[in-house]
This record gives structure tokens, C-alpha cells and sequence, in this order.
């Protein structure tokens, strides 16, 4: 399937916020990239194209394509509450998200190729479906052989102490999906009412 493999910065730099790693460069070069970028004659931008960048933010940062973020969208919208809120939880409740959320790798991307390549296992069991679901309860940790890999172990960071619907141990390299989170508690700066609006049209 087709990822956006291009510069980062490139992006942080589109959306002014550095959704893909750190926005290295994202003071010095705080304008849109392109040859228009740092122009003060841009127009502004429509009610649709607003929206249409909210999504594009919203997917760029959970490493998603068109038609599996819309599937996850009417996914939340069947659920009961509001469906903006419940469609942060199913992407915060990926596996490759809740892998990052961790602590087990320093991206997101960097968390869906372990889970493809099989590093993580939930419950006991091999899952090398990034976009996999977890549910509360669910125990997420590396498999034993991959404890002991260096490439893997050398990225390792403490969780967010933020983070409080997942409890991580870093010693043990595991940790638990305690719940759905409440969208006060996602610190990604995502206006999903823009996105629900969108998709209502």
C-alpha cells in the first residue's frame, strides 16, 4: 500500500506544526512550502479547503490513506456519543499508535514497521497489522527475540506521563490498553468537528 515516503519537514511545514517528527527548521521556515510560499498575496482559504486540510493533518500525522481513514470515520459515526470524539479513540487505539504511545519507537512510521515486521505481539500473540484494534485489557509487548535486539532497544523511550490510558513498563518492555481515551486527554492538535463536517457534505 502507498505511504508518503518524501520529506517531512516538507509537511510540517504545509500545516505550520510539526506533525511528522520534530519540524526541524519549522521557526526559520515557518510559510508553506513552494516558489508562492512566503508570498503575502495567498488567498484565503475556502470553508472546504479548511476541512480538506484538517483531514489531510489528521491523516498525514496517523500515517493513514483516504480510504482506510474513511472507513474509520464510519466506523465512529455508528458509534453512540459524538462522532468526532469517537473517531479520535479508534485512531488512538491502533495498534502501530498505541506502539508509539508507548515508548517502543520514536515515530509513528517507525511503530507501524515493527508491527509489520513482527516485533509486537498482543495477548500473547503475533500482530503485524498496524491498523489492528485494541480494545481495554489488551496487552501489547515485544516478543522475546526482539527484546534482545539492539536496533530496537536503542530507541526505546519513558511513556508520556500524559498519556494515562495506557500503562507502559519500560523494564519489561510491555504495557496495557486501559481504555478509550477522552479527547481532552489526545494532545495532536486535530480539529475533528472540521473533519465530521466534511464528510457530512
Amino acid at each position: 500500500m502507498a505511504r508518503y515516503t518524501g520529506p517531512k519537514n516538507r509537511i510540517c511545514r504545509k500545516f505550520g506544526e510539526p506533525i511528522l517528527g520534530s519540524g526541524k527548521n519549522l521557526d526559520k521556515n515557518a510559510f508553506p512550502p513552494g516558489q508562492h510560499g512566503n508570498s503575502k498575496k495567498r488567498k484565503s482559504l475556502s470553508e472546504y479547503n479548511i476541512q480538506l486540510r484538517e483531514k489531510q493533518k489528521a491523516k498525514y500525522t496517523y500515517g493513514m490513506l483516504e480510504k482506510q481513514f474513511r472507513n474509520t470515520y464510519l466506523d465512529a459515526a455508528r458509534l453512540r456519543g459524538v462522532t468526532g470524539e469517537n473517531l479520535i479513540k479508534l485512531l488512538e487505539s491502533r495498534l502501530d499508535n498505541v506502539v508509539y504511545r508507548m515508548g517502543m519507537a520514536p515515530t509513528r512510521p517507525a511503530a507501524r514497521q515493527m508491527v509489520s515486521h513482527k516485533h509486537v505481539m498482543v495477548n500473547g500473540h503475533i500482530v503485524n497489522i498496524p491498523s489492528y484494534r485494541l480494545k481495554p485489557g489488551d496487552v501489547v509487548e515485544l516478543k522475546p527475540k526482539s527484546r534482545a535486539n539492539t536496533d530496537i532497544t536503542s530507541t526505546l523511550r519513558p511513556k508520556n506521563p500524559k498519556i494515562s490510558w495506557i500503562d507502559a513498563n519500560e523494564k519489561e518492555m510491555k504495557g496495557t490498553f486501559l481504555a478509550y481515551p477522552e479527547r481532552e486527554n489526545v494532545p495532536e492538535n486535530i480539529k475533528e468537528l472540521l473533519i465530521v463536517e466534511l464528510y457530512s457534505k
